[in-house]
């Protein structure tokens, strides 16, 4: 999930989105959200807000647009659901882009040395071209979530389109690997007002990051890639890599390979548990 949207980012979390003025965006994103954010906080204390406060938080994505949760700041503070905050003595691992013949293969026989599974999210040409594989993946224990069907900028597509593309991925992935997904990560990590529909029609929960490693930047090493997520990594956070070059420049899946032996080290050094999404621990999502 490379840098390649019709726009350029400004932050960890918002690849794929044009911030005119970091410090004017960032003040406008903060006083659209904050009335979701009080309603978040009381809908802690009175379990029937919470729904308002669900509708309320959709309502502010539609309305925003692709702005306010792919400012990754915003989304960490105000909607840490959909950033992926869990257990605080977990760490939910996410691959993007695969499954890849060339790639996703060494890195769930890294994942099967360790023990561990994890969640990737499915491109559906990609399983279109691997089924083989994404059923592979599937059978070892991993989790699977739908990434759309051909990795596009979403927001530039109407509800027709967005409904289409997502639709034709979960059918195929639910095909394939014989489960249906319940996760959706959009492409680039935009959401949009069709994208939010086309969701909760099929069922599907939006789900982004809070950590990942910008593997696609140019000159990416396995010890620049854990530098990056490091920044971010702290218990109870949502990791994403890549396990597939098929939108990142050359390079890109070894160094975020090599990262991963790093990651996986320095968890076990702090003693935090890794795992997919589904034994994460997020609130209403938590389906153990």
């Amino acid at each position: 999930m490379r840098d390649t949207s019709p726009a350029t980012a400004t932050d960890s979390g918002s690849a794929g989105v044009r911030h005119d003025k970091p410090g004017g965006t960032a003040r406008r994103v903060l006083r659209l959200a904050a009335p979701v954010a009080a309603a978040a906080r009381v809908a802690a204390d009175a379990p029937v807000v919470a729904v308002a406060a669900a509708g309320a938080a959709a309502l502010a994505v539609a309305q925003a647009g692709p702005g306010i949760t792919g400012f990754g700041p915003v989304r960490r503070l105000l909607f840490p659901r959909l950033a992926g905050y869990g257990d605080p003595t977990h760490i939910a691992l996410t691959f993007d882009d695969g499954p890849d013949p060339e790639s996703t293969p060494i890195f769930a026989e890294v994942l099967a040395d360790r023990g561990i599974r994890a969640t990737f999210f499915m491109l559906g040409r990609m399983v279109a071209a691997a089924p083989q594989l994404a059923r592979n993946v599937a059978a070892a224990g991993h989790e699977i979530g739908v990434h759309g069907w051909d990795h596009r900028y979403l927001p530039l597509r109407g509800l027709r389109e967005t409904r289409t593309d997502v639709r034709r991925a979960t059918a195929l992935i639910a095909s394939v690997t014989g489960t249906r997904p319940t996760l959706f990560r959009p492409p680039y990590g935009v959401l949009s007002g069709p994208v939010l529909v086309a969701a909760r029609e099929l069922g599907l929960t939006p789900l982004l990051w809070g950590a990942w490693g910008r593997e696609w930047t140019a000159g990416s090493t396995p010890e620049s890639v854990f530098r990056t997520l490091a920044g971010d990594l702290d218990g109870g956070v949502t990791v994403l890599l890549h396990d597939s070059g098929c939108t990142s420049p050359a390079g890109s899946w070894q160094a975020g390979l090599g990262a991963l032996s790093l990651l996986l080290d320095d968890c076990e050094r702090r003693g935090l548990r890794i795992g997919p999404v589904a034994e994460h621990g997020i609130p209403g999502l938590d389906r153990n």
